[in-house]
């Protein structure tokens, strides 16, 4: 397997991350199941393993300001016992794996494998989430919209980890979350969608719908909220088509074992209609 490294600490972790441009791995259930053949694996991934997963800096979930931090190798175990975790995020965590890998799986581990598929990547766009990324010489902050570039690209730089996962303070008061699999746990995503949106009332002050496994990044359409934002549900009715329109040139589905192309082109427009027809309408309509 080649060079690994356990870190006492977050500054040591990330100096060896810089020297070494160290892999990291925080609890392995992506990354072990990639690399089971490592003498199989391409030279540019055959790099030193930096194993991350038991340092307390990188753990547990606490407030800040009016914020919700989430350390990234929390794992997808403690996010669901913790109180303080948005209902949406906590039902797309549900839905990965079983008892045994939430265990060992981490929120950070789900985002930085940068699938497309990623059940944590939805709720978290919706949510409007800041991931901090710490190297040995400095912090910044990146909207998680920005992070992912494409299968398995991030924004990542050498050395650079990400630490934490920010949440805003206030939770969405009418959310809605599916996931469409083979089965309801245990099995990677056909597609996922998360869309939240807030009320005054009868008028949508705030909405959000992501969409997972449908494109090389997750999809959003700031064109389409845009057509729902300030408006009631008579209003939104009448601009359905242009709504579901504004999806068609971000979707970009494509075949593979788990489902076909068309079925999740088909399966997106329907979900979108569910979000709008069975849960935001009726918000709106019992709030006039």
């Amino acid at each position: 397997m080649g060079k690994t490294y356990r870190p006492l600490s977050l500054d040591e972790a990330l100096e060896m991350a810089e020297a070494e441009n160290a892999l990291p791995l925080a609890g392995g259930t992506d990354l072990m199941v990639q690399n089971r053949s490592w003498s199989g694996l391409p030279p540019y991934m055959k790099r030193p393993v930096l194993f991350i997963g038991h340092l307390k800096e990188l753990q547990g979930v606490h407030a800040e300001g009016d914020g919700l931090v989430i350390a990234s190798a929390t794992t997808l175990t403690a996010i669901l016992r913790n109180e303080r975790i948005p209902s949406l995020l906590k039902e797309a965590v549900r839905s990965i794996g079983g008892p045994a890998i939430r265990s060992r799986a981490t929120l950070g581990g789900n985002i930085c494998n940068a699938s497309p598929a990623a059940d944590t990547l939805p709720p978290l766009y919706v949510l409007g989430a800041e991931l901090v990324l710490r190297r040995k010489n400095g912090t910044r902050t990146v909207p998680v919209a920005s992070f992912m570039q494409g299968p398995g690209k991030t924004v990542l730089k050498r050395g650079e980890l990400l630490t934490a996962v920010r949440l805003p303070a206030m939770e969405p008061a009418i959310t809605f979350y599916r996931k469409v699999g083979t089965r309801s746990s245990n099995a990677l995503s056909k597609l996922s969608i998360a869309a939240a949106a807030d009320s005054e009332k009868g008028v949508v002050t705030d909405v959000g719908i992501a969409l997972g496994a449908v494109a090389p990044t997750v999809v959003c359409s700031p064109d389409a909220e845009n057509l729902m934002r300030g408006r009631t549900a008579a209003e939104i009715r009448g601009e359905l088509y242009r709504i579901l329109d504004a999806y068609n040139c971000k979707l970009k589905p494509i075949d593979d074992q788990r489902s076909s192309s068309l079925y999740r082109l088909k399966a997106s427009f329907r979900l979108i209609l569910s979000f709008i027809g069975t849960v935001l309408l009726p918000a709106l309509e019992e709030n006039t």
